[in-house]
């Protein structure tokens, strides 16, 4: 893959990118996903897409022109290496969890480890659902690992995750024993905060998954 470029030559050509990101053309974009989608097949490599396109497609209206794929750490290097065979510019930008890629002004981040600690398991990859992007079927993360995802990705500077989670509340049938069920394993005070708080603006949480969650928090400690 070559050397890695000194860090000051990375922020600069990502400050590019970004200062031009709302001139990528919809058709550029879609052909980008494209190419980057086929490029990791190839490979062999296990993802799905996250990010702001799954919200958006999930319901949570959304302006986002960058690609976010989800892959097993052990395949990272595969993935960045596909990416770089297809002509896409490529950086392991944060070793221990996210590579990026760059091709006509359109950002791939692919990560391998999100907030929390939470890797790409199977149950997760069999849970995604295929979904269509501009013709590319795509598998896309399930709603709830979205919302757990998002809820413990939640930053003061960084609301959107929190609202993007509270939106696929809104706006989503659920799987309520699902979340529960996941939050369990990672970040189950903060997605129980997001649900009641989803409460208190009258989003349609069903009370039984704010029990079961508070009872599998409080009995774990008990135990």
């Amino acid at each position: 893959m070559g050397e890695d470029p000194e860090p000051q030559q990375v922020a600069e050509l990502y400050f590019e990118v970004w200062e031009g990101q709302g001139d990528v053309d919809d058709d550029v974009f879609l052909r980008v996903l494209g190419e980057a989608v086929d490029a990791i097949e190839a490979q062999g490599v296990t993802y799905i897409l996250m990010g702001g396109m799954v919200s958006r497609a999930a319901g949570r209206p959304r302006d986002t022109h960058d690609i976010d794929f989800f892959v097993r750490p052990d395949e990272a290097d595969t993935a960045l290496e596909g990416l770089q065979s297809a002509g896409f510019d490529t950086r392991r930008t944060e070793p221990q969890w996210l590579y990026k890629a760059v091709k006509d002004g359109v950002l791939v981040d692919v990560l391998f480890r999100a907030t929390g600690d939470v890797l790409l398991d199977d149950e997760m990859v069999e849970r995604a659902k295929r979904r269509d992007f501009g013709g590319h079927e795509i598998p896309a993360m399930s709603v709830e690992d979205l919302i757990i995802i998002k809820a413990l990705a939640h930053q003061e500077h960084m609301a959107r995750h929190w609202f993007d989670a509270l939106a696929l509340l809104s706006n989503q049938e659920v799987d309520w024993d699902y979340l529960v069920r996941r939050a369990r394993r990672r970040g189950a005070r903060r997605v129980l905060s997001l649900l009641l708080y989803g409460q208190s603006i009258d989003v349609l949480v069903p009370d039984r998954a704010v029990h079961d969650l508070y009872g599998l928090i409080y009995q774990a400690d008990k135990d």
